[in-house]
């Protein structure tokens, strides 16, 4: 079959390329699954989530990428939009695979020439140039064009659009290394490729992947226990909670093999999207995928039964905008003048904030408190601690706005280093959260700052 923007191409017989990649993703499968807006008012929050995004470094400048950013999929993330991401995979990935003895992490390939197990329906890697060549031959018949590139599709590899494939290639050697016994989960990371708004061309994703295989007696109760503990988890960061929920999927609407599903929903202000979705797959993809040889797929002792597999399958890019969507708060103030301000503040969670700390000099700036600075900001560093050096900023620039800036990065405390640190080793450390300002000792700050994200991270 043959992917819908080629066969547009083949009925009017021309080829007009407006991409400058080295290759072209083509693929058979279109689902709608960017934000839909149900509001002018959601529609109003969603630009002024994006604006605030690209204003502060989350993602690139440019409309391209704060469309991407919108449906929830791959974009040119900035310093601190890919900070955010880092820190979201790494507390994922310890959720998942410290959370029982059996999880195991695997990398698989991401693209295979492997036609067998590939699906009619994977997107693949196509050279434009091969394809233009075949297009642009006017002698031969609409039967023949499809002919032909239907044969140059079958040679180009596949690009993956989950890792559930991967999971299932690892089954084998993972299953001999816990000794053939049920459970075990395989867990992975990485981009796939999912189609885009029924265009049919496919874009990147920031996926996250649990294979869980388990007696077909208990896969049932595997989805309810990975439904709980995933809710949990993406509720602990959120600061309103309840924005997170899970639902059944509806029996019409179930993927495939799958006898049950279960999705995790955000509710932005513009409507509900899934961050994660949860399926009982059965066993018939795993007894397909090793030709049904199922003695290979047997516990070697116990009842002969071949492995259930409940999947879990993330997207931690509409994740990344879930949590920002959910930690943006707008707060109105009264300053020193009686003057009503309004501030807006992104409170997230300690544990996923790309910066903890940004480093500020006063008004006397010297050569020695620079050197203070850099002394303290590579202390921060070499304990993990990230740091924003705002002592090297070159424009002048109120304390008031410098907290304005930080609010709204995200930077859970800004610090300034003044004479007085120089003569008492005494600094002002100033709170994103409660915007209240304490002195503390130099030598402390670094055990203030751990102490500070471990407690939040153990609630």
């Amino acid at each position: 079959m043959l992917t819908h923007c080629v066969r547009n191409v083949l009925s009017k017989q021309l080829y007009a390329s407006k991409t400058s990649h080295c290759c072209l993703a083509l693929t058979v499968q279109h689902t709608r699954t960017h934000c839909s807006t149900s509001s002018s008012e959601g529609l109003d929050q969603l630009k002024a989530l994006v604006q605030l995004c690209v204003d502060r470094y989350y993602i690139s400048p440019g409309q391209a990428d704060a469309e991407l950013f919108q449906r929830g999929v791959s974009c040119s993330y900035g310093p601190l939009g890919m900070e955010l991401r880092r820190n979201l995979l790494e507390q994922w990935w310890h959720s998942v695979t410290k959370s029982t003895a059996q999880v195991f992490g695997i990398n698989t390939l991401s693209s295979s020439k492997d036609t067998a197990t590939d699906g009619r329906g994977q997107p693949r890697v196509v050279e434009p140039g091969k394809l233009k060549q075949i297009l642009e031959q006017q002698d031969l018949s609409k039967g023949q064009l499809i002919q032909m590139v239907q044969t140059l599709l079958q040679r180009c590899p596949s690009v993956r659009t989950n890792f559930l494939q991967g999971a299932f290639e690892q089954f084998d050697p993972s299953f001999e290394l816990v000794n053939r016994e049920l459970p075990f989960g395989l867990a992975e990371t990485g981009l796939c490729f999912q189609p885009m708004d029924g265009s049919g061309c496919p874009a990147e994703v920031t996926q996250t992947s649990l294979v869980w295989f388990c007696s077909p007696r208990t896969s049932s109760q595997w989805l309810d226990h990975w439904t709980r503990q995933r809710l949990k988890w993406w509720r602990k960061f959120a600061l309103a909670p309840s924005d997170f929920s899970s639902s059944d999927v509806p029996e019409e609407e179930l993927e495939g093999v799958a006898s049950r599903g279960v999705r995790i929903m955000y509710s932005f202000p513009w409507g509900q999207e899934p961050v994660e979705m949860l399926w009982n797959r059965g066993n018939t993809e795993l007894l397909q995928r090793h030709k049904r040889a199922r003695s290979k797929l047997q516990r070697r002792d116990g009842p002969k039964l071949v492995p259930h597999v409940v999947s879990v399958t993330g997207n931690m890019d509409r994740g990344m905008m879930a949590f920002i969507s959910n930690s943006l708060q707008r707060i109105k103030k009264e300053n020193s003048k009686q003057k009503l301000q309004r501030r807006k503040v992104l409170k997230l969670h300690p544990v996923l904030a790309p910066v903890k700390v940004a480093l500020d000099i006063g008004k006397e700036a010297t050569v020695e408190l620079r050197q203070v600075c850099e002394g303290l900001l590579q202390e921060l560093m070499e304990a993990k601690i990230s740091a924003w050096p705002g002592y090297l900023k070159t424009l002048p620039i109120s304390q008031e706005q410098l907290n304005t800036k930080y609010d709204e990065m995200g930077v859970l405390f800004s610090v300034v280093i003044s004479e007085n640190t120089l003569e008492s080793g005494l600094l002002q450390v100033r709170s994103r959260d409660t915007t209240i300002k304490e002195i503390v000792h130099i030598s402390e700050i670094k055990n203030f700052l751990s102490r500070y994200i471990s407690a939040a991270d153990n609630v």
